[in-house]
């Protein structure tokens, strides 16, 4: 019996003195593979190294790898920075890059803004739309096609000519109509937005003040001849007003002497 006893003691220490090597074997890996674990870590780091930076986050936080030159450090994040997405597993939050044409994304198969010279469609980045739809140039996004449209015509005007409803026969009346949306790029153009047809009516008497728009012109056209007749002289029996004073007195002078020889003619036929 007190043998038994003496081979179970030596039993359980060896099971005891290999538990201990194998604690002491791991502590000596983990000391290999981070050998500059600190444990006073700041920015969130729950453990870190002095030349790795973070290795594990606190909880709730995302671990994601900054490239600084050729060296790449650990930081821990509340929100993945643009250009990843984040992913909680069980042992730790994770950010991890889109894809390359996208910019910011919700998952690795779910873009949410595409790269410079990409449009986005369904989550995807393409370089060209599909049949059907448009690549609007502001939001970089895939949009369906734009139809112009227009309103209902409105009721044809009265019957015109010239801006008068009187003093015609034949005239002209007008309808339109007004653009309620209008196309993109690709949609199909506007239509017409005003339509004249020919209309008769009965003739009917201008009142005063509707005088149309050749009685005015007619009544202008009477006016300027008057205004211009009055301007031109009337110069029937005048002398001409470049004559000088001796020439007028030589003319006064010839006038009598044709008066005085016809005198003279007189007297002597009464005489015979």
């Amino acid at each position: 019996m007190h043998l038994r006893l003496i081979s179970w003691f030596f039993i359980i220490l060896n099971f005891m003195e290999y538990i201990g090597s194998q604690n002491a074997s791991r502590g000596r890996r983990q000391r290999r593979m981070h050998p500059n674990v600190s444990q006073g870590c700041q920015g969130g780091c729950a453990t870190c190294s002095d030349y790795n930076g973070c290795l594990s986050c606190k909880p709730r936080l995302f671990f994601v790898l900054e490239r600084i030159g050729m060296k790449q450090i650990g930081v821990c994040l509340s929100s993945c920075p643009s250009g990843y997405y984040g992913t909680r597993y069980p042992d730790i939050n994770k950010c991890t890059k889109c894809k390359a044409d996208c910019d910011t994304c919700f998952n690795k198969n779910f873009c949410t803004k595409c790269k410079s010279g990409f449009y986005l469609h369904l989550g995807k980045c393409l370089d060209n739309c599909p049949e059907g739809l448009e690549a609007n140039n502001h939001t970089m996004e895939c949009v369906s096609i734009v139809h112009c449209e227009a309103s209902e015509w409105s009721p044809w005007s009265p019957c015109m000519k010239k801006g008068k409803t009187c003093g015609f026969k034949r005239g002209t009346e007008t309808r339109v109509r007004e653009i309620t949306q209008h196309p993109s790029a690709k949609g199909n153009l506007c239509p017409l937005t005003s339509e004249t047809r020919k209309c008769t009516v009965q003739r009917k008497k201008c009142q005063k003040g509707e005088r149309g728009k050749k009685g005015r012109e007619r009544k202008r056209k009477k006016l300027n001849k008057e205004e211009s007749k009055d301007a031109i002289p009337d110069n029937k029996g005048l002398e001409p007003s470049r004559e000088t004073p001796e020439q007028r007195e030589n003319k006064q002078q010839q006038k009598k002497r044709k008066v005085q020889d016809k005198q003279k003619s007189v007297s002597i036929s009464t005489v015979h």
